[in-house]
């Protein structure tokens, strides 16, 4: 009875807007009790209508009514609080919507304390002590409260499913063990339960040890993920400092011509200006001579013509100038071929360079490479558009078709020299070098036709295992004709079975170091996969059979 008391005394000092203790009390017209701020913030949302009700009773209060504190109730609030006696919120102590109510209480329901699997109802914390003192009753299942109780019944026979059939593989009670089930594999729902239980300590176990194993690959990604930070960070840092040095270098050098120009400069005006001025002072000179020898040849005076003409006939020797003609007029214009010579040298240099650069970047990967695809459709996903390069073509070769097409002509083509071209052998290269993930496909018409990848500083004259693809450490090639398929590499032949196509497609991983050929027709079938590493970007080749043969690069989609 205390108890009932107490709980008594904390329901009739709560608010009933915040369901706790009052804090600052107040008490309106009506005679209910609020907090001071909960029943403000409720009449503040009926401001526009400018009429104020109770929150319990609903009597309406016009004009608003001003809230004195009621320092009585204030008090009996505080001594509740000193004597220890809390109220309950009610979400904590009556059931919501959210929450298993409880099936005994009439009224207001409170929350359930457990559910009985036997009884299939479910109890508060007063109701369930019942439970605890009948002593047939604490033999009942109690569990956490549960809205499913009802799911425990059969719907045939209204009974308490206790059983479980294994052959059907749902739970049944003991009538149906009897009927529909019968000569099934039955036990007891808590046996089942036992069986099904280890297998799930068995499964726990088993996803336990994942999560530990996961978490270790975890923190294991963590380090890497610092790693790849720093270490990018240090090469962007280290690359900026090396790039700064070069263009300070060519600016020093740039600044050394510039001074060597304005000092060249400097000597050749000098010299100019000096060879100038002796030539105007000879032209003076030679004004002032004309002009004596013109008085002198008016003098009539034939005495004093004779006399004076031994000493105004001598004349000065002449300046050399004869240098002024000797070349073309072209001063500094050769110092600008020359550092546009080297601007060129440069340009080669770092187009040359830049695709190691690049590839040492994109050859960066923390993770494994993803698999290789199945079908068709996943290879276009790395189709790579490819292009001839006339450089390299020998002259039996034709280009067209926008540099993808290689035919094999009757006569040589008049192609100009360059260090590029191969010269014994019958092959071409691409135009682009290719890393990462690459697929192409090439269509062959004529006697066969070699594919092949390879680095860009394969011998391009000499003797055939120089410079032939498949022949060297440089190169691999799949040989194909309408009979059968070979692989080469290093001079080292490899028999490779497979249906005959006029289309094979090549895919390259070359960070994983993975180069496959396929037969391309309605699907896709593996001839031949290298697996090695490769230290270079890699070009694609052609090498043609016989005169008339042809072979391109496809436009996939």
């Amino acid at each position: 009875m205390a108890q009932k008391g107490d709980q008594l005394d904390q329901e009739t000092f709560s608010c009933s807007i915040c369901l706790d203790l009052l804090k600052d009390p107040v008490t309106i017209p009506c005679g209910h009790s609020y907090c001071m701020s909960c029943i403000k913030g409720f009449w503040d949302e009926e401001d526009q209508r400018k009429i104020y009700s109770c929150p319990q009773c609903r009597q309406a209060f016009t004009p608003r009514p001003v809230l004195v504190k009621n320092t009585m109730l204030a008090a009996l609030v505080e001594q509740l609080k000193k004597t220890g006696l809390q109220a309950a919120p009610a979400d904590h102590c009556y059931a919501g919507p959210e929450d298993v109510a409880c099936d005994v209480c009439t009224g207001r329901k409170r929350k359930a304390h457990k559910s009985c699997l036997v009884c299939l109802a479910s109890y508060c914390e007063k109701h369930l002590q019942r439970h605890h003192d009948v002593a047939p009753l604490k033999k009942h299942k109690l569990v956490d409260p549960s809205e499913k109780l009802q799911e425990n019944i059969c719907s045939r026979h209204d009974e308490v499913m206790k059983m479980f059939c294994r052959t059907d593989q749902q739970s049944i009670c003991y009538l149906c063990a009897v009927d529909e089930h019968k000569g099934h594999d039955t036990v007891s729902a808590a046996a089942e339960r036992t069986e099904r239980q280890r297998e799930l300590e068995v499964s726990r176990q088993n996803i336990q040890q994942r999560i530990q194993d996961r978490e270790k690959d975890v923190k294991l990604l963590q380090q890497e993920l610092k790693a790849v930070n720093c270490s990018a960070d240090k090469a962007v840092e280290d690359s900026e400092k090396i790039f700064t040095e070069l263009i300070r270098l060519i600016q020093k050098r740039s600044s050394d011509v510039k001074q060597q120009i304005r000092s060249q400069q400097e000597t050749e005006v000098s010299r100019v200006k000096e060879l100038q001025e002796k030539l105007e002072q000879e032209i003076t000179e030679l004004k002032r001579k004309d002009a004596e020898l013109k008085q002198l040849s008016h003098t009539e005076d034939h005495n004093q013509f004779l006399h004076n003409y031994p000493s105004l006939s001598q004349v000065s020797a002449s300046t050399d100038s004869s240098s002024i003609n000797i070349r073309p007029l072209r001063y500094f214009e050769d110092v600008t071929a020359a550092v546009s010579e080297l601007r060129d040298q440069l340009q080669d240099i770092l187009r040359e360079k830049w695709t190691n650069i690049s590839l040492a970047v994109t050859e960066v990967d923390v993770l494994l490479s993803e698999a290789e695809p199945k079908t068709r459709a996943g290879f276009l996903k790395y189709s790579h558009e490819i292009t001839l390069d006339p450089n390299t073509a020998n002259t039996w070769l034709l280009l067209s078709e926008g540099n993808r097409k290689v035919t094999y002509m009757s006569r040589p083509q008049s192609y100009s020299s360059h260090p590029d071209r191969f010269i014994n052998n019958v092959q071409v290269l691409s135009r682009e070098s290719l890393t990462g993930r690459c697929y192409w496909e090439v269509e062959w018409r004529g006697g066969g036709v070699y594919l092949a990848v390879t680095y860009k500083n394969i011998s391009r004259a000499g003797k055939s295992k120089e410079c032939g693809f498949g022949f060297n450490d440089k190169s691999w090639m799949l040989d194909c004709n309408i009979n059968s398929y070979t692989f080469w590499f290093n001079n080292i032949q490899t028999r490779v079975s497979g249906p005959g196509s006029s289309r094979v497609g090549v895919y390259l991983d070359h960070t994983a170091g993975i180069l496959s050929f396929y037969s391309v027709s309605e699907t896709m079938t593996l001839l031949h996969r290298v697996q090695t590493t490769f230290t270079q970007p890699l070009y694609a080749g052609l090498r043609l059979y016989y005169g008339g043969d042809t072979a391109e690069l496809c436009k996939v989609k």
